[in-house]
């Protein structure tokens, strides 16, 4: 029996490699196409301090196969979102909840969106609270900042008798009651407490 020369010997070498090179990148094409699909999430930043944002409720915009709802059924209350099922292939939703990120009167609070929601026609409700505890709400949508923004920065005290105490950001869908009239309901919705 003759000895492989050293062409032989690296030939083998390289065709080894190539082998596990080509099945490690098989798993990894498998593994991403059955990942689930993640949930946006937006990233919060107050006084030095940043916070991710996951949903508080997040549906298809059918308002079916919903991925996230309300942890309690209490803070769906009054909410597009009681009552509704989750996607059939999930075990069970993940439960949402508000994020607490203290944003101090005369600090800004700044948002980074992801690009999914970027891009979608989002608008956000602020909540703000005036010394006498009376609450203002403020609509802003992507609209009121520049095409393509990924970050908004929002007042937490645009007048002096004004404090943010609330943003919930949301991406809504047009929806129809039974007498025909049309009004837009959130399939999605991202919720800060700043106090």
């Amino acid at each position: 029996m003759t000895k492989p020369n050293t062409r032989t010997v690296l030939a083998l070498v390289a065709a080894a490699l190539l082998v596990v090179v080509a099945t490690t990148v098989a798993v990894l094409v498998v593994t991403v196409r059955d990942a689930p699909e993640h949930t946006p999430e937006l990233t919060a930043y107050a006084k030095g301090r940043t916070v991710e944002v996951t949903p508080f409720a997040y549906c298809a915009v059918t308002m079916r196969d919903c991925q996230v709802l309300p942890r309690s059924p209490s803070d769906a209350d009054g909410t597009v979102f009681a009552g509704l099922p989750c996607a059939p292939d999930a075990a069970q939703c993940r439960q949402g909840s508000t994020v607490d990120l203290e944003v101090p009167p005369g600090y800004p609070l700044q948002l980074s969106l992801p690009k999914k929601v970027a891009e979608a026609p989002w608008l956000a409700q602020l909540v703000y609270v005036t010394p006498t505890g009376e609450k203002l709400d403020q609509v802003v949508s992507r609209h009121d900042y520049p095409e393509g923004a990924l970050a908004i920065t929002i007042d937490s005290r645009p007048a002096p008798d004004l404090r943010l105490i609330g943003v919930e950001l949301q991406l809504p869908i047009l929806a129809r009651d039974e007498t025909g009239r049309e009004f837009y309901v959130p399939h999605a919705a991202w919720s800060i407490s700043t106090v």
